[in-house]
Formats: C-alpha cells, sequence, structure tokens
C-alpha cells in the first residue's frame, strides 16, 4: 500500500482495514454491500438531476435527514466515531468518517466529491461553474461560505484572515492517504488521551504503514512503545526521529528520552 500512488490507494476498503485492527471480525464484504445499498436507493432519483450541486442535495437529504447520519456532538472523542463500522452501525461519526462515507456514496452516483484538510474540522467539497460548493458533513452536510469558512481557520493562523488564495489553498482537495492518515492521527490522539498505549502504539504503526519514515508518527509511535516499555523499539523510532527531524521543536526532549534509554539499557546489561 505504501508503494501505491494517492489515487490507488482504497478510501473505503483501507478505512475498514483500520477499523478491522479493533473489530478483527468485521466483515467489509457487509458494510461494502451497505455503502452500494445507499447508492442505489438514490440513484433513479440522481439520474433525473442534471446538476452536481442539486445532485448532491439530494444525496445529503437520504444521508442525514432520512437514514439519520450525523455527528456525534454529546461523545465526539468516541474513538467509534472514527472506526467505520462503528459509523455504519450507530449512524454517529466524526468530520472525517462521515465525509468518507458521503464521498463513496457520491463518487458512486457520478458526483465528484472529495474531501478537505480543513484545520481542525474535515470538510468535502464539490466543484460548481463558478468555484466551490464547500460542505460539512459534521453538521448535515450544511453548506460553508467563504466568510465562515475565513472565521474558523483564523485560530489556526496566529487570528490571520486568508485571502482568496490563501483560503483556496486550503480548501484544497485532500487524497486518500491524507484522508487515512488523518483517521489514524485522531485514533492515535484519542488513545493517548486515555492512556491506552497499545492502542495508540498500532494508530501510529498503521500511519507508518501508508507513509513510512513519517517523522511525527515515528515519534508518536516511539513514546508510545516507551509507555508500554518496549524499549528496543522506542529506541529505534525515536532515534531514526532524530535523524529525519533535527531541528524539530521537540528535538531536544527526543534526546533527553533517547539518553534515559540509553543508560536504562546499560544498567540492564
Amino acid at each position: 500500500m505504501a508503494s501505491q500512488a494517492d489515487e490507488a490507494v482504497p478510501l473505503l476498503g483501507t478505512a475498514l482495514l483500520i477499523a478491522r485492527d479493533e473489530y478483527p471480525e468485521l466483515d467489509a464484504d457487509l458494510y461494502e454491500a451497505l455503502v452500494q445499498g445507499h447508492v442505489e436507493h438514490l440513484r433513479q432519483e440522481t439520474d433525473r438531476i442534471d446538476a452536481w450541486p442539486l445532485k448532491m442535495a439530494a444525496i445529503n437529504r437520504h444521508l442525514f435527514e432520512e437514514l439519520g447520519y450525523a455527528g456525534d456532538h454529546d461523545q465526539y472523542y468516541d474513538p467509534r466515531n472514527s472506526y467505520l463500522n462503528e459509523v455504519f452501525e450507530r449512524r454517529l461519526g466524526n468530520p472525517i468518517s462521515l465525509a468518507v462515507v458521503q464521498i463513496e456514496v457520491a463518487r458512486r452516483l457520478g458526483v465528484p466529491l472529495d474531501g478537505v484538510s480543513f484545520p481542525g474540522h474535515f470538510l468535502v467539497r464539490l466543484p460548481v461553474d463558478d468555484g466551490i460548493l464547500v460542505m460539512d458533513p459534521f453538521n448535515g452536510g450544511r453548506p460553508l461560505g467563504a466568510d465562515e469558512l475565513r472565521e474558523r481557520v483564523k485560530p489556526h493562523l496566529g487570528g490571520d484572515v486568508p485571502d482568496d488564495n490563501a483560503l483556496l489553498q486550503i480548501l484544497d482537495p485532500a487524497p486518500h492517504r491524507a484522508i487515512l492518515v488523518r483517521v489514524l492521527r485522531n485514533l492515535y490522539g484519542v488513545y493517548a488521551e486515555r492512556e491506552e498505549w497499545d492502542r495508540a502504539a498500532r494508530s501510529a504503526d498503521r500511519v507508518l504503514k501508508l507513509v513510512p519514515d513519517q517523522p511525527d508518527a515515528l515519534r508518536d509511535r516511539g513514546l508510545a512503545y516507551l509507555k508500554i516499555d518496549y524499549r528496543r523499539g522506542a529506541l529505534a523510532d525515536l532515534s531514526r526521529y532524530l535523524h529525519l527531524a533535527p531541528r524539530a521543536a521537540d528535538a531536544e526532549a527526543m534526546r533527553q528520552s533517547l539518553i534515559g534509554l540509553n543508560l536504562g539499557r546499560t544498567h540492564t546489561h
């Protein structure tokens, strides 16, 4: 998978593969059939519509109003919101998992929907005649205007307001690999916060399956290994991280961790 081009990495299939780590008995074919069922229910209606935005409105109405997919506002950081099988079963998810459902259904109906790795809150985008239509899957696929998008991104830019060109760059389509990595990084964050370090290590490991030698994932896996006392793995990962990112903001802290690991190894011998 790491050697495949971004567009060749299957979005739904890989998202279900991520879920299989936590649910080893997961039947991927079942959820593939469920998505296709959503598509077939919509096909006759969307085939009668010419404009992509109107097709998308019909898709959103079916997914969010009729089927009840919704953002989990009450337990946003529940890891089930990142596992696609749970999203299909509970009809609850976080922005990125709901976006995956939207994207898969829309594309199978000929609507070229893309994900957007927007800071803080994943979005989706659709080309229209005079630009792009940006929607929020966490809130029923609600369209977002340029002013609201600027306000949303401003805290992530130190309070600066992006101009049109900067905003368009932020709204670039996200490749499949980037979407899946963001799913895994969300899971790492949830599990690290819960101090479930075996699952945190697994999540970072899966990032490295998609993007070998990704520095942040090496650091994250190394720190998780340290927490579960897998010292050899921690030593290898943190050493590699410092080799790849010697001037990182946390480089000195990682060097101190390495010194502790090496001292511990000396004492063990």
